[in-house]
């Protein structure tokens, strides 16, 4: 290699590291107030909705002016979490505060589809937790109501939104792992999903997740959110899926699987091994994506990069750093890695500053509050939750499922 290549090949490096390894400051800023703050309603404040509270009060762009849910106690929590919200046993009356701008639906998922429509109808923007909907036809619905809405609607497929998982995908998209050549992906979290009710009736209404008229399970609970990782960063969906499912540790009365695994299959030909139980923590939630040139590793906070032996160098890996994973080194991976790099804190950089959640949030109030791009369409909301939902089909029915084409 002559000087000159060498010098033209650093130029080049820095110019990768730009492109490939960065995110661009404006990404993990929060956005920006103007003014007085925008009045937000959250309808359902339990678990989820306590989180999205105390996620929503680190950004003063935004006041939560308004909390909903049918049982009492929730409400009264979620206005001691947000002094000066205003309380409501019901959506209806909520959306019908004027200064309200928009509404976070955090809801059973076999709810969102009568609150999104009419939030969306009332001329409000949404964010909706995912999954979108507990049937294809309710994600249609609010696909549909969200075409023709005057609001925006954002739906909570976080991996859209976090700051790791957006520089993976533009490190895929630079062609860092080349040729992809398998998928998987697992949730393992030891937890019954029983709560208890003061009724038969509250009892039955907090176990939703468990009930066989209403529930998706686990693959449509919460494989969705990481089957949308996939798509999102492959930019293409599975077209069949089969797989199965039994109960291994919760030998209640339940008949929803606590353990399942499910095989998705692309038209390439590369499938997505997935992994789901409630009886074993062991390895908890992650996504693998293997290539040619490396394999990247990613759990939600934190993310590593393994490369092949074999795979060039790129001039970005010159900031990297490098953390051991049983046998194998592997570059974490840091978002804002230059800037770091350059005061000394690449350490601080691993992981991130906030919990997924935060950013789907912060993007969410981006979109209205600043005119930024929704980050998780009703229409990309809908794919993803339609693929959780079939993949669900199959392991109950113990059939392979063709999954529709998404045009």
């Amino acid at each position: 290699m002559t000087d000159q290549t060498r010098r033209e090949f650093l130029v080049q490096g820095a110019g990768a590291l730009s492109a490939i390894s960065l995110l661009p400051e404006s990404v993990l800023a929060a956005p920006r107030r103007r003014g007085q703050p925008r009045k937000l309603g959250i309808i359902g404040v339990g678990r989820q909705g306590r989180a999205i509270i105390a996620e929503l009060q680190k950004l003063d762009a935004v006041q939560v002016g308004a909390v909903c849910d049918v049982i009492p106690a929730r409400v009264n929590t979620a206005i001691e979490r947000a002094p000066g919200a205003e309380g409501f046993a019901e959506h209806g009356a909520l959306l019908e505060r004027a200064d309200i701008e928009a509404v976070v639906v955090a809801t059973p998922t076999h709810l969102h589809r009568d609150i999104v429509v009419e939030a969306l109808s009332a001329g409000r923007h949404v964010y909706c937790e995912s999954p979108l909907a507990s049937t294809v036809e309710g994600c249609q619905a609010i696909a549909t109501a969200a075409a023709g809405a005057s609001g925006i609607c954002h739906v909570g497929f976080q991996g859209r939104s976090n700051p790791l998982y957006k520089r993976t995908r533009t490190l895929i998209r630079a062609g860092s792992l080349r040729d992809i050549v398998a998928l998987y992906a697992q949730y393992h979290h030891k937890t019954s999903w029983r709560f208890p009710g003061s009724t038969p009736e509250l009892e039955r209404a907090a176990n939703w997740r468990l009930d066989p008229e209403v529930t998706t399970g686990l693959a449509g609970e919460v494989g969705a959110q990481q089957f949308d990782v996939m798509h999102w960063l492959r930019n293409s969906y599975p077209v069949s899926v089969d797989g199965v499912g039994s109960i291994r540790h919760h030998r209640d009365d339940r008949t929803v699987h606590d353990t399942i695994e499910a095989r998705l299959r692309w038209e390439d030909g590369v499938a997505l091994d997935y992994r789901a139980s409630l009886g074993t923590s062991f390895g908890r939630q992650h996504e693998i994506l293997h290539g040619s040139n490396g394999t990247v590793r990613l759990a939600w906070s934190n993310g590593v990069l393994f490369r092949e032996a074999d795979a060039p160098t790129e001039g970005w890996e010159v900031y990297a750093n490098r953390q051991q994973f049983h046998s194998q080194e592997g570059v974490a991976l840091v978002a804002d890695a230059t800037r770091l790099a350059a005061q000394g804190r690449l350490q601080e950089g691993i992981g991130l500053e906030h919990p997924p959640l935060y950013y789907a949030l912060a993007d969410f109030v981006r979109s209205f509050h600043e005119g930024a791009d929704v980050a998780c369409t009703a229409e990309e909301g809908m794919r993803a939750t339609t693929v959780g939902i079939l993949t669900y089909r199959a392991i109950m029915e113990g059939v392979s499922v063709e999954i529709p084409a998404f045009a």
